[in-house]
């Protein structure tokens, strides 16, 4: 379960996004048009960082999905994965990280891809009992619960121009950055065609399941 609070953010997500995004590899789009079109969190077992992917249609007419980790201290050597910082009203100071450097993301996306996993509840905070809210992108694996998940060893990651792929001992999970049409047509596998898991997902305007990351284990 997801637990939101009611809170202002300074600066916003997409005030963030909208600076950091021109810069990177996978880049290429209108950085003065972004809008929102869903977004999926996954659960935190330890409950200290916040997991949440933005699905955002960029000026150009394409979609790209941006996993992002929120933190209360600074990720250790993750300097060069800093999205930018933000004060949270309800809990400080925040840091937020493109989640594919963070591993609380990949062991969580792992996780949902192997066992068959789904977006997180989410519940809003309030001085009553938690209120439920409905996602605004579902997604789900494809494995089984009974499959095992590697422990994530040391991790590297790389970017292209479509995706970035994590390495972390014997798992390598694909995030795939762009999805527009012409990209859905290579998601049967990762790079080398051995793909053991996918997650994928829908999202209002797009009720066809597209894949959005792939795993492999070995």
């Amino acid at each position: 379960m997801a637990l939101l609070y009611q809170a202002q953010l300074t600066p916003g997500k997409i005030e963030l996004l909208r600076a950091w995004m021109p810069a990177q590899q996978w880049w290429a789009g209108d950085g003065a048009t972004i809008d929102v079109v869903g977004a999926y969190r996954f659960d935190d077992p330890a409950g200290e960082v916040g997991i949440e992917t933005h699905l955002l249609r960029v000026g150009d007419g394409h979609t790209v999905q941006v996993p992002l980790t929120y933190r209360g201290a600074p990720l250790a050597d993750a300097e060069g994965a800093l999205v930018g910082t933000m004060q949270h009203s309800v809990l400080g100071a925040r840091w937020v990280y493109d989640g594919c450097f963070d591993q609380v993301y990949a062991a969580a996306l792992a996780t949902t891809i192997l066992t068959g996993g789904t977006q997180a509840e989410l519940q809003i905070a309030s001085d009553g009992p938690p209120e439920h809210r409905e996602p605004t992108a579902r997604v789900v694996g494809s494995g089984t619960p009974d499959v095992r998940v590697p422990t994530l060893g040391a991790m590297s990651c790389t970017n292209d121009a479509t995706r970035t792929t994590i390495r972390a001992g014997e798992l390598e999970l694909v995030v795939r950055r762009t999805l527009s049409a012409d990209m859905i047509a290579d998601a049967a596998g990762t790079p080398n065609g051995t793909s053991t898991g996918t997650l994928t997902g829908t999202w209002p305007g797009n009720l066809e399941p597209t894949v959005l990351a792939l795993a492999r284990v070995g």
